[in-house]
């Protein structure tokens, strides 16, 4: 309840998990049947880079301004970065999306997103910024408590987000329990986890709890971390992942030519690198 992503938004944790997640949709786009996207953890859904919270840590000049005036972009993260652009259309750098704005960008008109948001004050912000969508419903709850009412859903297809702040110190339990639930329910959904990493001994074992949902009936899941220095400092975020059940093709697809410059750009001390490695089955 005290966290605030405007500190944050635009760095090099937002870009990694924005451009996959972007990917994520494409994919469920590529298919005519309708679709459903559930956010649980949504936050306010559009920050102003050039607002007092983000100008305190500039956060956003380590990520998402590192890419935005590149002109050797993959292929693979031109949508993503030409959404950047379209909210900046006089140029320059002061809006950035969060992760319920992209997903309404993507929908069709016969899909739907669920943007859940707990706290008070951030929930009827992201309602407004949301509103030039069609198909979006923001609630104001906890989105574990929510998704439990939301799958299976009707359109039977889709991605569920689950992108919390890692406030309290049993997340990790929650998120498995969640997931847990969810998959007994709707076990052909794609789940999509972003994690920080501080401890890798901490990141191996919420890589091993996700493969222990293997006993629940999960037959694919996949991991892709990013370190942008080597974990030195067990306190410091010193990259992030994303972990997958179900994961789309297109994700899979496009880990070996997008993580590499992702990498390079994106890095901060020398000996940043990325892995992916299947938790459960080999794809």
């Amino acid at each position: 309840m005290n966290y605030r992503h405007a500190f944050h938004a635009g760095n090099f944790a937002d870009v990694f998990k924005h451009a996959f997640l972007m990917m994520a949709l494409e994919t469920l786009r590529a298919k005519d049947k309708p679709f459903v996207v559930v956010d649980t953890h949504a936050g306010i859904g559009l920050y102003d880079l050039a607002g007092t919270q983000a100008g305190k840590t500039g956060e956003w000049e380590q990520g998402i301004g590192r890419l935005i005036a590149r002109d050797d972009l993959p292929d693979l993260l031109k949508p993503y970065v030409q959404a950047i652009r379209d909210l900046n259309p006089d140029g320059g750098l002061r809006w950035y999306p969060g992760s319920p704005w992209l997903e309404a960008k993507a929908l069709r008109q016969k899909d739907r997103l669920i943007a859940c948001e707990l706290h008070p004050e951030d929930a009827p912000a992201l309602d407004h910024n949301l509103r030039r969508f069609g198909g979006v419903r923001v609630e104001n709850a906890d989105g574990y408590a929510t998704l439990k009412g939301q799958v299976p859903p009707p359109e039977r297809r889709g991605l569920v987000l689950i992108d919390p702040p890692f406030e309290r110190t049993d997340e990790i339990e929650v998120i498995i329990r969640a997931l847990r639930g969810a998959v007994k329910r709707w076990a052909s959904g794609s789940y999509a986890v972003w994690y920080p990493i501080k401890d890798p001994a901490a990141t191996a074992a919420f890589h091993d709890a996700l493969a222990g949902l293997a006993a629940d009936g999960v037959t694919s899941a996949w991991a892709l971390d990013l370190m942008i220095r080597p974990p030195r400092w067990a306190d410091k975020l010193n990259g992030c992942g994303f972990a997958f059940i179900n994961p789309p093709w297109g994700v899979l697809k496009a880990a070996e030519t997008v993580m590499p410059w992702l990498t390079d750009v994106l890095g901060q001390e020398p000996g940043a690198r990325w892995t992916a490695r299947w938790l459960i089955g080999e794809g």
